[in-house]
């Protein structure tokens, strides 16, 4: 493809290999890789690009499993200039770049209570496209606002309400790139906050394979949601006790492992292929569909050509 536009003050490469830049270490490259310098500069090159051209906003890719035959079109990818967090009051604004686990340690330290994201995987910008949520807490429940640079290159905010949110999504304009987010917190002693955190990290440890190359679960609890992204609470099953009735703690498909330590994690134990990886969640969806009825639906985002 060649891309008619014009000079980026920031990085575009061409064919640049995806693998080493998501949590999974699988997958193909992407036809291009834009890593705008700032706002101004990711603005006008999705203004100049061709509308024909498809656009995948890729965060640090945690939750991501790149096909082996990558993705065609142009990956965005942010960076330093999409990382800031500022604080004032109840109200904390974070660039799309910026670690989740990171806002959620700089609000607690300004008496934010924030504690949900420490523990998510990922940036911003992701956790606000998948409502990400933790120990009963979610995205849709402290967003104020979100900036974004819409496909054509102009910029929008949209509040809670506009987000669209449902659980592990949103209903973001197609080819929309997250910027910025601004969230609300109640307040919080930072001591007591980050004893929380503490508390919070160690029971995560204890439980989820967090040494092992994974995306974070790998499938949606089968519960009902409301529109708000909140539990309706019509189910308490857990996916994760769906794979271990189906006997598949542990199962392996060349490289790839539901892991022995938390069942709903899909682990490449060295060398495994994105097909190996897909095609287990696959049988694993499969197998419990026979053995218990329900369909699991993905949690891991899957692009790209096989």
């Amino acid at each position: 493809m060649t891309l008619t536009i014009p000079p980026v003050r920031g990085t575009l490469t061409p064919e640049r290999p995806l693998s080493e830049l998501t949590w999974l270490r699988v997958g193909g490259p992407a036809e291009w890789l834009f890593q705008p310098a700032d706002r101004e500069d990711l603005a006008a090159f999705l203004a100049a690009l061709p509308s024909s051209v498809a656009v995948f906003p890729m965060g640090v890719g945690s939750n991501l499993i790149v096909r082996d035959g990558g993705i065609r079109g142009v990956v965005i990818r942010l960076g330093r200039g999409f990382n800031g967090i500022a604080v004032e009051g109840a109200r904390v604004t974070a660039g799309a770049a910026a670690l989740d686990a990171h806002v959620a340690r700089r609000a607690a330290e300004a008496g934010v209570d924030l504690t949900f994201l420490r523990t998510i995987p990922g940036a911003i910008g992701g956790a606000v496209a998948m409502n990400a949520g933790c120990y009963g807490s979610y995205v849709a429940d402290h967003l104020v606002a979100a900036t974004l640079v819409l496909r054509d290159g102009s910029l929008a905010t949209i509040d809670r309400a506009a987000a669209g949110f449902g659980y592990r999504s949103s209903s973001l304009p197609a080819g929309a790139v997250v910027i910025e987010a601004v969230f609300e917190g109640a307040p919080g002693d930072p001591a007591a906050l980050a004893a929380k955190m503490a508390d919070q990290l160690a029971r995560r440890d204890a439980t989820q394979p967090v040494k092992e190359r994974s995306a974070g679960s790998t499938f949606r609890n089968p519960a009902g949601f409301s529109s708000t992204g909140r539990p309706d609470d019509v189910h308490d099953l857990k996916a994760w006790s769906l794979i271990d009735a189906a006997g598949l703690r542990g199962y392996r498909h060349g490289g790839a492992e539901m892991s022995a330590k938390h069942p709903n994690f899909l682990v490449n134990t060295g060398g495994a292929t994105a097909a190996e990886l897909e095609d287990l969640g696959e049988f694993v969806r499969a197998r419990v569909r026979e053995s218990s009825g329900h369909d699991l639906r993905w949690e891991v985002i899957r692009v790209g050509d096989r």
